[in-house]
């Protein structure tokens, strides 16, 4: 459906998060009627969200500048089972304790997001899922969902043509994910569920529960699932996940990624992940040769300031403008420290390319450097094996390591 009556949805088509939705002429007629209270479900598997996360963090926050309620739903429950989705095997088990350590981490990420002050609510579905008891939740829940129908989702089907175990304990998660749904109508009158593609089995679920026991009509909308021109999965790099958390990943890093991104995706991912007017998007999308440079970086800026803070952002753009244009080393750079005692050994090239986080392992390092990509303040170097130490010490005290003219780090003498 085109020509979406509702501001939300008029945006989230014109910027690209529409796959698909169960009902658009409905949700788009009660979306123009007045607020609409959607949630995303997030999981607490770890301390930090990561770039892969951000195309839902920002349907919720255009739901909100919309006019809409956002609801960030953490699984304080569903985190103690796992989501078994595309994967070969069950997720670690974690404690109470680390679950709720990692939701009050990622808290501090969806504060950028959305404005708690003004309506946005941030629930957690253990709540009411701890305090569930199993006879009379199979009673009133398990007997709406089948097995035949359970074996053609995606995320059941795809592990057991694998041969790959599926517990079930596993094979719970989408019929408390659907329960998640019907209890946050219930408790705050949310119609909607969003999510990625991946999620449709498991948002259809939740709509088709709550019509059989409450007899309410709700909907559902995914975005499309993320792979850059070249075919990667979105928030992955060699050197692991994307975090959103600056103790996770420095936002120096985090500006590089964006500013490295493929020629063919800036002006789909400054829709996307950032709030710049279309004709501005449209204009530096346009841009070619060299010039396309200028676009990756106001998506860089603009993408970490939303993540970080402008200040932080445009702090890294300079950093990255001396180290690149200037040749300078710039203290704002990702930097390790490393015992003077084994500077003042030597240590082999690769291995301190590969400890600086400049290469994911040791023999991507030897490689990086066998092919004319190594550089230790600002000179090439070609052998993998030379000794780095205290007399690469620069006058600013540091040793600045170079991965192809893009990536950089800091050596500090400890």
């Amino acid at each position: 459906m085109t020509g979406f009556r509702s501001d939300f949805l008029r945006t989230l088509e014109a910027r690209g998060f529409i796959h698909q939705v169960t009902d658009a002429e409905g949700l788009d007629a009660l979306a123009a009627k007045g607020s609409v209270t959607a949630y995303i479900g997030y999981d607490a598997t770890a301390d930090s969200l990561h770039v892969g996360h951000l195309v839902q963090i920002m349907m919720l926050r255009w739901l909100q500048k919309t006019g809409g309620r956002p609801i960030a739903l953490m699984g304080g429950g569903t985190t103690k089972i796992g989501d078994p989705s595309f994967r070969d095997d069950a997720r670690p088990l974690l404690d109470d304790v680390t679950i709720d350590s990692n939701i009050a981490s990622i808290r501090r990420v969806f504060a950028r997001f959305l404005d708690f002050e003004g309506g946005a609510i941030m629930a957690n579905n253990a709540d009411w899922l701890d305090g569930l008891t199993y006879i009379p939740f199979l009673r009133e829940v398990g007997r709406h969902f089948t097995i035949n129908r359970m074996l053609t989702f995606d995320s059941v089907k795809l592990r057991l043509e694998r041969e790959q175990p599926l517990t079930f304990l596993e094979f719970n998660y989408m019929i408390l994910q659907g329960y998640d749904f019907l209890e946050l109508a219930r408790r705050h009158d949310c119609v909607l569920q969003m999510g990625g593609s991946d999620q449709w089995g498991n948002i259809v679920n939740g709509i088709d529960l709550a019509r059989r026991i409450a007899g309410r009509e709700l909907y559902g909308l995914t975005s499309p699932l993320l792979t850059t021109s070249s075919g990667a999965k979105m928030g992955k790099t060699a050197a692991g996940a994307v975090w959103l958390n600056e103790e996770r990943l420095p936002v120096y890093d985090y500006w590089q990624y964006w500013r490295n991104t493929e020629d063919a995706d800036v002006g789909r991912f400054l829709k996307l992940f950032t709030e710049l007017p279309l004709d501005e998007i449209e204009r530096l999308a346009a841009l070619g040769g060299a010039e396309i440079n200028d676009a990756k970086k106001v998506l860089a800026t603009e993408a970490t300031a939303l993540v970080h803070g402008r200040d932080k952002a445009e702090a890294a753009a300079e950093t990255a403008r001396q180290a690149f244009e200037q040749g300078v080393s710039a203290e704002g750079l990702p930097s390790i420290e490393v015992p003077r005692a084994e500077l003042a050994a030597g240590i082999q090239a690769f291995r301190l390319f590969a400890r600086a986080g400049l290469a994911a392992s040791n023999g991507e390092a030897r490689r990086l450097i066998q092919g004319g990509g190594g550089r230790v303040n600002d000179a090439a170097i070609a052998d993998p094996e030379q000794p780095i130490g205290d007399r690469d010490i620069g006058a600013d005290g540091v040793i600045k390591l170079s991965a192809g003219r893009k990536k950089h780090a800091l050596v500090r003498p400890a």
